[in-house]
């Protein structure tokens, strides 16, 4: 979009913003690793251009995504300093400065551009939480999007060569994953745990259960929820924390969910006549669950590739 001095109408302004709604959402979702905290952030992204003249912006998509990927950058860190860790943080990006060594930050290698997509969004998902912000949106912004280092590089705050080192450094860590093992053991994890809810057995679902767990569900999911209760659905809140709470949440229910993948990642969800209503997406911890999000938005859902 070229500056114009002509003054839009709020109409305007979101029939442009509607455009590249979808490209924000990626770049969100890939980054934040939760399509609940890509909606948040879309929406945050959606808030500031409200409050800026959209005359005085010469390239619409790119400032749009500058904003997505700040207020990612943002969140990252307000979620890591309200867990009182903020150790991966400071290694992940800020340590990094602008003279990384080469163990830290290798140089690009050759077979990078031979990562498949897949393959590095499934290993993205699993080690997503042990990198900075600022490697994950290098990456991201590089691997899944094709920007280059010089566009990159006033994003992350940082010169060209280090956005490089950052890509570099994250994808050096995800090509040490093994991505197949991982995979196996939540999907292992996830069919426990759906198989304990089922069958009422309190006691095993505890084991399952990180002692930090945490249960959020979205109004849609909750009202979802609410409506099938007598029928067997999960007794879902917006909020609920602990594996005491959480264990009776599910216990003697969720008969009607089912292991799915979403995105390549192991996940469940609730299905009828073969179409997905409600998503849970599984967080662990040395393998045992320690976060759940359900989902049930129906916009969020249609962003997603959601294999039942």
């Amino acid at each position: 979009m070229t500056s114009n001095s002509t003054p839009q109408s709020l109409a305007e302004v979101a029939e442009q913003f509607s455009l590249h709604r979808p490209k924000l959402f990626a770049i969100a979702y890939r980054t934040m690793g939760s399509p609940w905290a890509a909606d948040d952030v879309v929406q945050e992204t959606w808030i500031r251009l409200q409050r800026t003249d959209i005359a005085g912006i010469d390239n619409l998509e790119a400032w749009l995504t500058t904003v997505t990927s700040r207020v990612c950058i943002d969140l990252i860190r307000r979620d890591a300093a309200r867990r009182e860790d903020l150790r991966w943080v400071s290694s992940g990006d800020d340590a990094l400065g602008e003279a990384a060594s080469k163990e830290d930050a290798p140089a690009d290698q050759p077979e990078d551009s031979a990562l498949l997509k897949d393959d590095l969004a499934a290993a993205l998902n699993i080690v997503l939480e042990t990198l900075g912000p600022l490697e994950r949106l290098a990456l991201v912004l590089h691997d899944f999007f094709a920007l280059g280092f010089d566009d990159i590089a006033p994003i992350v705050d940082r010169s060209p060569a280090t956005a490089r080192q950052l890509a570099s450094r994250a994808r050096a860590r995800l090509r040490r994953v093994d991505v197949a093992g991982v995979h196996h053991r939540q999907e292992t994890a996830i069919t426990a745990f759906l198989a304990a809810a089922r069958n009422g057995d309190f006691g095993s679902l505890l084991q399952l259960l990180d002692p930090e767990i945490e249960l959020r569900s979205d109004p849609a999911a909750v009202g979802l929820a609410g409506a099938g209760a007598e029928f067997g659905a999960p007794l879902l809140d917006s909020g609920v924390a602990g594996p005491d709470a959480v264990a009776r949440v599910f216990n003697g229910r969720a008969q009607a969910t089912r292991l799915v993948h979403i995105d390549g990642r192991p996940a469940a969800a609730y299905v009828t006549d073969g179409s997905p209503q409600a998503i849970y997406l599984f967080r662990f911890s040395h393998d045992r669950v320690s976060s759940v999000e359900v989902l049930a938005d129906a916009d969020i859902l249609a962003a997603l590739d959601i294999v039942v």
